[in-house]
């Protein structure tokens, strides 16, 4: 059953109770990685394995997430900079025990590529946050393998 969470603002990336912080390098350039986030939706699924499917909604205001093991997320985008952040808030899932969640991607150019920071902040009980913070690990290893992934599905299609 879906439930509404808080809707939270773009400060909520700073202020939130329990941020997690991953970032990683990849070859490709700001602009092609912003747009394999931002603009190519239903291509996440592709390089992000914990993602079966994304539909992107409302003339692309917002998404619709789903994820391994029944998860979904209606969420809608909070900031979309072209070559630099692209954030996007959940405003209904069925994930037990969220109160609020808010993502954010920050793209940073380098010598060799870019620079990807994700940051997942979130409000949820205590035990909800403790469970969460114990599986950083998980949530780190996921995220650098999907921009593994990306990273390699940009250099096939030449997106640089």
């Amino acid at each position: 059953m879906a439930r509404r969470l808080s809707p939270v603002e773009l400060d909520f990336v700073e202020s939130a109770p329990l941020r997690l912080v991953f970032s990683a390098e990849v070859s490709a350039s700001p602009g092609a990685v912003y747009r394999a986030l931002a603009e190519d939706v239903a291509g996440w699924p592709s390089w992000f394995t914990a993602v079966t499917s994304a539909t992107s909604t409302g003339g692309g205001a917002g998404r619709e997430i789903r994820l391994r093991g029944g998860i979904f997320f209606t969420e809608k985008i909070m900031a979309a900079e072209p070559d630099e952040r692209f954030a996007y808030r959940a405003d209904e899932t069925n994930a037990p025990g969220l109160r609020a969640l808010l993502e954010e991607w920050r793209l940073t150019p380098t010598a060799t590529g870019t620079r990807v920071r994700w940051t997942f902040a979130a409000d949820a009980p205590a035990p909800m946050r403790i469970a969460l913070r114990l599986g950083r690990a998980g949530l780190g290893a996921s995220f650098r393998g999907a921009v593994r992934h990306l990273d390699r599905r940009l250099a096939r299609s030449g997106a640089q």
